[in-house]
């Protein structure tokens, strides 16, 4: 069974991220976990409280997260009755990025789905601040929802690599299946002005087309010095339906994420971007 992990914060972007979630698994057994971290909610205020204001707090905190939490399994349950899908809400006193890594251990979660933004909904920044610190840390493949981003099948996907990382057949085997369900074709692009690979990039190549040896896929190398602009481009150009990555040092996403404020993200995708991590997961 697919285990699903989708952080919410109530907000429209949050539930717009649940019901894509919902129709991107509509082929397999899944178990959706929809859970609430609020103790940012108790701890931001701007004046200082006693003890016994902190625990009255946290029951106020909590009480509202799960009448919030009963709101959207119920306007789930109406959404979907995929005999094939189960729901559960869970309201955690914990911050959001802690509690998602303790959750994708404890519950061994495939895949966890977010909006690109919450409730702030800047519309200048391509993440909201919470996203990008999921993105960075969490130790699963995290799926990021743009706001507004209506669900379309995933036919055409676009993987922008350098074939330099050791991928996890583990989250390649998600990928596949995801394309197997869909007929979906993937898109490898490198960007490069080098048009011979390394033996170690051949040998990660050679690694991909056998995990995904069912898939429609192709390879493309482009030069550009740019790595957000080739990206951006080759998406308008060929209407790609979802973007993946890796997140790993060293790696075009690192380039994106890591050496990038976030309000200076060229990366202004309006597709689902889903980010393979190839973090250490115990």
């Amino acid at each position: 069974m697919r285990k699903i992990l989708i952080p919410t914060d109530f907000s429209e972007n949050a539930m717009n991220a649940i019901r894509y979630a919902v129709a991107l698994f509509k082929y397999e057994r899944s178990e959706f976990l929809i859970f609430h971290a609020y103790a940012d909610e108790v701890y931001d205020h701007n004046t200082s409280v006693s003890r016994k204001m902190l625990e009255e707090l946290k029951k106020t905190a909590h009480k509202n997260s799960e009448a919030e939490l009963a709101k959207i399994l119920s306007l789930v349950n109406e959404l979907s009755h995929n005999p094939r899908h189960e729901y559960k809400t869970l309201s955690v006193f914990g911050t959001l990025i802690d509690e998602a890594n303790d959750l994708v251990d404890q519950k061994n979660i495939d895949i966890l789905i977010m909006a690109t933004r919450g409730k702030t909904d800047d519309r200048k920044l391509t993440f909201g601040s919470n996203t990008l610190q999921v993105l960075k840390y969490v130790k699963c493949p995290v799926l990021a929802i743009p706001m507004d981003c209506k669900y379309v099948q995933p036919k055409k996907i676009l993987f922008p690599t350098d074939y330099m990382l050791p991928y996890k057949r583990r989250e390649l085997k998600l990928l596949s299946t995801l394309t197997k369900s869909f007929r979906s074709s993937i898109n490898f692009l490198h960007i490069s002005k080098y048009k011979k690979l390394s033996l170690r990039q051949e040998d990660n190549k050679a690694f991909l087309e056998k995990c995904l040896c069912d898939t429609d896929v192709s390879f493309h190398t482009i030069d550009e010095t740019d790595i957000t602009t080739a990206i951006n481009r080759y998406i308008e150009k060929n209407e790609i339906n979802m973007l993946v990555m890796i997140n790993s040092r060293h790696s075009y996403l690192e380039c994106v994420l890591y050496q990038s404020t976030i309000d200076k993200i060229g990366l202004h995708i309006k597709i689902p971007f889903l980010t393979m991590q190839n973090l250490h997961r115990n």
